[in-house]
């Protein structure tokens, strides 16, 4: 699925300062009492104040809706949720949007509604830089989440992974939106409906009313909202046919857990970002680390750089990358005081590096992205940006910046509910009864949880049950330059084949190395002359303001550390499944990789991984951390379906079942996947 940037909502203001729709001329809510009006059909229509009142302890609950708009339903829907629900359930809202408000309209609007403003505040800190696709918010300390499905919904929605307990199904009138209001829309929401789903609309249109009927709905006519004088509301009288789904993909069976205590194996950013994404969710945390302290592998460099490549074709790592990018901004800005020791949003700017990325940035300042998100610039903006001489053409992201990975570790995992045990040389993993142990080497037992969670970068293979993870370790290494008088000037962190930082604490951050040949974390001088051989294409003046640095590489300070990557370059984050298992149930595929099974994956009870970020894990490890949480708990995947699956650890077993097969045809040793 292709994914530039969707258009805006084209909005004219009418009398009272109400957001009026150009392009479907109609209005966004009621011109009389839009917050009553939604009350009245979405809230009170779908039961919504006494089934929360009723709700368990630890609940969870999914509103999916069509058309966010103003974000009016949601904020409502939010608000009474505070008043209602027990104080640890958790509210999952999805929304679909093919024109979204700019921040700017977004306030605006918003601004009609002051009995909403301290939760359309929350919402207004993180709405910024909208681009199509999957976008993720996490809210009120974690007890909300908002995911914004950003395009057409005929596209969106057959992508999304969730089981919806109510339906707003909002959007503007069908005489106005006739393209919306289709049998294949109520033909996916049964799709996606739990047994107790209900349905509210505002319209009381006949074909409406008979379309949801025929998807599964039982739909009756109540009292509409002042002048209306009709409304629908229903639920799901029965269940969709099912479609087949990837065994491999699909969600395991949750167990029984006597309580939501996990334990994550490794105190990085990936480690760090589970911990922190469960923790919001009201889990228990006991974080393994070896080391004595947090960070001290490949998140434990001073400057980790924001640094989203994207690609014009869409292809899953780039839009797993811009997805993932957009929410570690608003993770960090959630987080992490911006300051000159932990993080500066001071833009990005990814130089062409020659004539094919030249081109490649030309397709992707040609899709329209907003200018918060992605700007073009010639070599003189470039360089008025930098505050220094560059000598090429680049994109700027302006939200992008530097993070010193250790303080945002530290701050992540500084939750009442995480508790952190350093010098846990974690070896073995067992499960006994419900719980998995952890033990030493030599059999010292180091905790037990119900559910585990390994995030050991390449180190994730020692397990047993890990062991066949396809996990490569590359060296990198960085080279702190001493900042001076002409150094000094630069606002921006450059990027090209290498990338150089604005200075923290009186130092720059030259690199970074890739190195095969070497797995020690010991710095070298030719990887110095190496990373400053980046300077030229990055800029003149900066090689020229270092020139002196060529001849003390044996002395210059440099940080040498093992990223983790895989054969296809996207992560591994999800539930983990037994390999010798896998590959009997399904052997059929080694024959006819056509055949649909529909066995249950062999997975392991409650044990998941999140590695292999490779260079990218400040982008990646945030997001990557909420799609572990909603395989966890059950609640709406925070990526597209496809995406999902494109990190998804079972995609090499069953790789290896089918190239397997493929390499028997051509009578040669199965071939992996290609680096």
């Amino acid at each position: 699925m292709s994914e530039s940037k969707s258009p805006t909502a084209e909005l004219d203001w009418i009398e009272g300062g109400q957001p009026f729709s150009t392009r479907f001329a109609d209005v966004y809510f009621s011109r009389d009492a839009g917050l009553d009006e939604t009350r009245h059909v979405f809230l009170q229509h779908n039961s919504l104040p006494e089934r929360w009142t009723a709700l368990p302890s630890g609940a969870r609950f999914c509103i999916a809706e069509t058309g966010f708009g103003t974000g009016l339903n949601f904020l409502a829907a939010w608000q009474l949720w505070d008043q209602r629900a027990p104080l640890d359930a958790q509210l999952n809202f999805v929304s679909t949007e093919k024109y979204p408000l700019t921040p700017q309209d977004l306030r605006k609007a918003l601004a009609l509604w002051p009995e909403l403003a301290p939760w359309a505040q929350q919402l207004l800190q993180q709405y910024s830089g909208l681009t199509s696709g999957w976008q993720h918010f996490s809210l009120a300390e974690g007890r909300v989440t908002l995911t914004l499905l950003i395009g057409d919904l005929f596209d969106t929605l057959p992508q999304l992974d969730a089981q919806v307990d109510a339906w707003f199904l909002d959007g503007f009138a069908p005489a106005k939106n006739p393209d919306m209001w289709q049998p294949a829309l109520y033909q996916r929401m049964a799709e996606l409906s739990s047994e107790q789903a209900t349905v509210a609309t505002f319209t009381s249109v006949g074909e409406v009313r008979r379309g949801l009927q025929a998807a599964g709905f039982s739909m009756r006519k109540v009292k509409g909202f002042g002048r209306k004088r009709e409304m629908l509301c229903g639920n799901l009288s029965s269940a969709a046919a099912s479609r087949w789904q990837a065994p491999w993909y699909a969600r395991p069976e949750q167990p029984v857990r006597a309580e939501r205590h996990a334990l994550v194996i490794g105190g990085g950013l990936a480690g760090c970002s589970t911990a922190h994404a469960l923790a919001r969710r009201g889990w228990r945390i006991t974080l393994l680390e070896r080391h004595n302290q947090l960070a001290q592998e490949a998140s434990g460099n001073p400057q980790g750089i924001l640094y989203a490549k994207l690609s014009p074709h869409h292809p899953p790592l780039s839009r797993f990358i811009q997805s993932s990018y957009q929410y570690s901004l608003r993770l960090l800005a959630r987080e992490l005081p911006a300051n000159d020791d932990n993080w500066q949003a001071c833009g990005v700017l990814q130089l062409a590096g020659n004539a094919k990325d030249a081109e490649r940035q030309a397709q992707l300042a040609a899709q329209g992205y907003p200018a918060d998100f992605l700007q073009a610039l010639d070599p003189h903006q470039a360089s008025a940006v930098a505050g220094v001489t560059v000598e090429r053409s680049g994109l700027f992201f302006p939200g992008g910046g530097w993070v010193n990975p250790p303080n945002l570790c530290r701050q992540l995992v500084a939750h009442p509910l995480i508790q952190v045990q350093p010098l846990a040389e974690a070896e073995q993993l067992t499960r006994i009864e419900d719980t998995w142990q952890v033990r030493t080497a030599a059999g010292e037992l180091l905790a037990s949880a119900p559910v585990a969670v390994i995030c050991c970068a390449h180190e994730s293979a020692r397990f047993q049950q890990s062991t066949q993870l396809p996990l490569k370790a590359i060296r990198g290494q960085i080279t702190h330059l001493p900042v001076t008088a002409q150094s000094r000037s630069l606002r921006t962190v450059l990027c090209a084949d290498g990338y150089i930082s604005p200075a923290r604490q009186n130092q720059h951050h030259l690199g970074a190395s890739f190195r095969f040949d070497r797995l020690d974390s010991t710095p070298s001088s030719e990887e110095n002359l190496s990373n400053l051989d980046l300077l030229p294409a990055l800029s003149a003046q900066l090689n020229a303001g270092f020139a002196q640095c060529r001849d003390q590489t044996a002395t210059l300070a440099a940080r040498a550390a093992l990223r983790c990557t895989s054969p296809d370059y996207l992560p591994l984050i999800g539930p983990l499944a037994d390999p010798a298992s896998f590959a009997e149930r399904y052997a059929m595929l080694a024959k006819d990789a056509s055949q649909q099974p529909t066995a249950c994956a062999p997975w392991y009870v409650d044990l998941f991984v999140n590695t292999a970020h490779g260079s990218r894990g400040l982008i990646s490890c945030p997001l990557a951390g909420e799609l572990v949480a909603a395989w966890i708990t059950g609640e709406p995947l925070p990526l597209p379906r496809d995406l999902s699956e494109a990190v998804h650890p079972s995609r090499f077993p069953l790789r290896t079942l089918i190239r397997g097969n493929r390499a028997d045809r051509q009578k040669g040793p199965p071939r992996a996947a290609p680096e």
